[in-house]
């Protein structure tokens, strides 16, 4: 199913080969409860606690490609969610650090990837603020619908480096990459458009 669900992602557009073999050796069913294990590699978004949802295959694939995710860089995750991204971005080579707005979703995660063997940096906290702590960032990916571009995450960015963000309204969002230039600048790219839960906090939508 999981090669079956790479071939679907090919023939789609995506063809960057490390992302593919990311999607192709992770289990995805193990993020579903047994019932659902037939929904698991269909190339669609399924409901998960917290109102929360892991979201399509092609949706990961297409955020993380926009990245450009080079083993070694330093990551940082908007909305850790079930965590399935961020297996993904480290399956790619990323130096992780993720956060999740909301704390029983991100103990979940946090008990699922150390069972497959992973280990990025978690925290609990608005993303929408960024994490300055261990910034700055090579790439920043929000996975989640914002209603603008919050600051931080900007700030927050290295010279060179990609914000990949969804902004809209809360029903649809058009996909972003956002990079700094050298001289402060920042050039932006738009995409397809998307729909995602919203991004909480301070500078995201309030509850």
């Amino acid at each position: 199913m999981r090669r079956a669900l790479v071939r679907k992602l090919r023939e789609k557009g995506i063809a960057n080969e490390p992302v593919l073999n990311a999607i192709g050796k992770i289990p995805r069913h193990w993020f579903f409860d047994e019932i659902f294990v037939d929904h698991a590699y269909q190339d669609k978004a399924f409901p998960i606690a917290e109102g929360q949802t892991i979201s399509q295959p092609y949706t990961v694939a297409f955020q993380t490609n926009l990245l450009d995710v080079k083993p070694g860089k330093k990551i940082l995750e908007i909305g850790t969610g079930s965590g399935y991204q961020a297996c993904v971005l480290l399956e790619c080579g990323a130096d992780l650090v993720t956060i999740e707005y909301k704390k029983n979703l991100s103990l979940l995660a946090q008990k699922m990837l150390k069972y497959m063997g992973y280990s990025p940096r978690f925290v609990i906290g608005d993303g929408s603020l960024g994490y300055d702590k261990l910034a700055p960032y090579d790439g920043i990916i929000v996975t989640a619908g914002a209603p603008t571009v919050p600051t931080a995450l900007i700030e927050q960015l290295k010279v060179g480096g990609h914000l990949v963000i969804p902004v809209g309204d809360s029903k649809s969002q058009k996909m972003l990459r956002l990079t700094k230039m050298s001289d402060g600048t920042i050039t932006k790219e738009q995409f397809s458009n998307f729909s995602f839960v919203p991004l909480l906090g301070e500078d995201g939508w309030k509850k």
